[in-house]
């Protein structure tokens, strides 16, 4: 294959979500075909999942973030690193880094006609489980990208909900669980109980698992399913803890107790995601966090675009990929402490499936003047329906047909002063990133996308 029919292969395998999750209204016993499909693809491609040491990482929020402060720290202990994250914002290829790198055409190209033939095999010989899924396949391809790459560490975020999804076909080395709390309830269910048992679905036995703060309901069903499955459990609060403050965030554990670390990435909740990482890196290996120094000149430095990322000054614009509302009132904290008391406008793109209204009403601390908008997905809600939920939450509102364009009109008229962020869905991020020449999507891939 071609790159362009590398992700053509991918992409047409529409179905949930465009193909990158299972169908999860069908039930349990379909959706869990995924997991088969998943396992006999790996297994003709001689079980690449095997060959890795595996950090598995699932949770609500913070997955993304505490990923890539694993793979930083472990970096910069000497070790390679593979990663492997969704929803990407570009390209797909951002899905799959090897050492914070996107694999290239040509090996995402190979990893696709790898992963075509051993899916061809396998509806060949196993026909009663169908085709696999754009998720499944994309997942197989990391795993064998890492396995090729002979990366030392490998993290691997899940998709959607854990007990099911295609990534649960690996045997970790240490499991995470980060913050819990309400998204796509239809699907994982409308609980925290239902949801926290969902994603404790990757707590194996006997492997150590890291559970980030979590709401109580959440906390006892977790901890339920690791003591049911012989896991050894590190608790937030009870094994280590991580607390912002003025100078930098206070991160103690078995490592020791270290004040005033600068996290690059913004953001109180990231605090909690650092601990998070070093008591995951530190269940991996102790040695990992031994060099106090170059574990904090790692988490200085990481990078992990579009979590509140400032991407232009004066007016000063961040991004964020918030897009629930627990999300959302963990950004707003956030932008509180940086605007100060300047002027905020918030540019607010959501898909149509999520808590709009709860959304919006998470934002009305800030009193910001809402622009309503809508990204190229075509699960976007339109603006209008954003603007009458800000409305209704007595919030000044217009809208404005595309992020781009949004944007090219509040750098024309807003005051230097003036702080704005563009939230509501990655997809939203991602234009806003392009439109500040940030990064391009390539035009094949967003057709094919979004039409």
């Amino acid at each position: 294959m071609t790159y362009e029919q590398a992700i053509r292969f991918i992409i047409e395998r529409s179905g949930w979500d465009k193909g990158f999750v299972a169908n999860p209204f069908l039930g349990d016993d379909i959706v869990a075909l995924g997991l088969r499909r998943t396992a006999g693809i790996a297994a003709r491609l001689g079980n690449p999942q095997r060959a890795l040491r595996i950090i598995h990482i699932a949770g609500t929020k913070g997955k993304g973030s505490t990923g890539a402060m694993i793979a930083a720290v472990a970096r910069a202990a000497g070790l390679s690193t593979g990663v492997y994250s969704q929803p990407h914002l570009h390209t797909f290829r951002e899905r799959i880094l090897i050492d914070d790198v996107p694999v290239s055409e040509p090996e995402f190209a190979a990893l696709a006609d790898a992963a075509a033939v051993a899916d061809t095999a396998m509806q060949r010989e196993e026909p009663e489980l169908g085709e696999a899924t754009a998720f499944e396949v994309s997942t197989v391809m990391a795993l064998l990208a890492f396995a090729r790459a002979t990366v030392d560490l490998a993290v691997v975020e899940v998709g959607l909900g854990g007990r099911l999804d295609a990534t649960n076909i690996v045997d970790p080395a240490v499991t995470v669980i980060t913050s819990i709390s309400y998204d796509h309830t239809a699907i994982l269910g409308n609980t925290l109980t239902e949801i926290a048992t969902e994603k404790g679905g990757i707590i194996k036995p006997g492997v150590p698992v890291v559970i980030a703060p979590q709401l109580g309901e959440a906390q006892a069903t977790l901890e339920r399913i690791a003591a049911e499955r012989g896991a050894p459990t590190s608790l937030a609060g009870r094994d280590w803890s991580a607390e912002p403050g003025e100078q930098g965030a206070r991160l103690v554990g078995p490592w020791g107790d270290w004040v005033d670390v600068q996290l690059a990435l913004a953001g109180g909740h990231q605090v909690e995601n650092a601990g998070t990482a070093l008591m995951a890196l530190y269940q991996l290996h102790p040695a990992l966090l031994a060099d106090e120094q170059r574990v904090r000149a790692a988490l200085r430095d990481v990078r992990w675009p579009g979590r509140l990322e400032l991407v232009h000054r004066s007016p000063d614009i961040w991004v964020d990929g918030a897009h629930n509302v627990d999300s959302t009132v963990r950004m707003v904290a956030a932008l509180r402490a940086i605007a100060g008391s300047r002027p905020v406008t918030v540019v607010l793109g959501i898909g149509r499936d999520k808590d709009i209204a709860g959304i919006v009403r998470a934002l009305a601390p800030l009193q910001p003047q809402i622009v309503a908008t809508a990204s190229h997905n075509p699960r976007a809600a339109e603006p209008e329906q954003i603007a009458q939920a800000a409305q209704l939450a007595g919030l000044d509102v217009v809208t404005a047909p595309s992020v781009a364009e949004a944007l090219e009109t509040l750098l024309e008229s807003a005051p230097a002063e003036m702080v704005i962020c563009v939230t509501g869905s990655l997809y939203a991020v991602a234009e806003a990133r392009e439109a500040m020449g940030l990064a391009e999507t390539p035009v094949f891939e967003r057709s094919l996308l979004f039409g």
